[in-house]
Formats: structure tokens, sequence, C-alpha cells
């Protein structure tokens, strides 16, 4: 199985960016799509955007369409999440997940990252 690290978390005022990475080892990247999760303290863990193999395919949560973007470099072995347009309740934990072959429907993924802390300060 894939390996994964998060990284580029930190705090930012609202309004502001930042660019989460999820980087992976240990496996052939380009044969895995990954997705975003966060959870924020005392909330379940929730979906946040994915992209298949190629990238060629996206999806994202409600409340962050048009405000986060989802991109790969399978060159990079990365995957990326831009955060613009931040807001207080985008603060959480992210964690980027890596599952082999297809998008799932669910959050069924094969591996997990620890985690990224994201703070928006209002």
């Amino acid at each position: 199985q894939v390996q994964l690290v998060e990284s580029g978390g930190g705090l930012v005022q609202a309004g502001g960016s930042l660019r989460l990475s999820c980087a992976a080892s240990g496996g052939t990247f380009s044969n895995y799509a990954v997705g975003w999760f966060r959870q924020a303290p005392g909330k379940e863990r929730e979906f946040v955007a994915a992209i298949s193999r190629s990238g060629g395919y996206t999806s994202s949560a409600d409340s962050v369409k048009g405000r986060f973007t989802i991109s790969r470099d399978n060159a990079k072995n990365t995957v990326y999440l831009q955060m613009n347009s931040l807001k207080p309740e985008d603060t959480a934990v992210y964690y980027c997940a890596a599952k082999w072959g297809l998008v799932p429907s669910t959050n069924d993924y094969d591996s997990w990252g620890q985690g990224t802390q994201v703070t928006v300060s209002s």
C-alpha cells in the first residue's frame, strides 16, 4: 500500500489561502485515486474533495465548492488541495487518503495520512 504524508497546514486569517500537499511513497501513485477529508474537534470526519488516477475527474463537497481545488502531479507523486477564501469553519485536521483504482463512492480508502492542522482565525 502507498504511504501518505500531508503538509502545508498552518494558521491563516479568514479570507486567506493555503495549499496542502499529500506526498505518496511505496506504490505506483498513478494507480490510486486520492481524497481529502477533514475532522474538526467534536465532529465526524467529512469528505472534502477527491481526484481520479489521471486527474481527469474531481469531486468536492458543497461546502468547499468554488473555494477549494484538488489537483495532482503524478510525476511528483503528490496531490494538492488549494484552499482559497478560507473561513473559520474550515478549521480542522485535514487528511489525505488513497484508494487503488477508481474514486470510491464512500470513505472506503486503503491508506490514510497522519493529517495536518488548518486553523482559520476570524
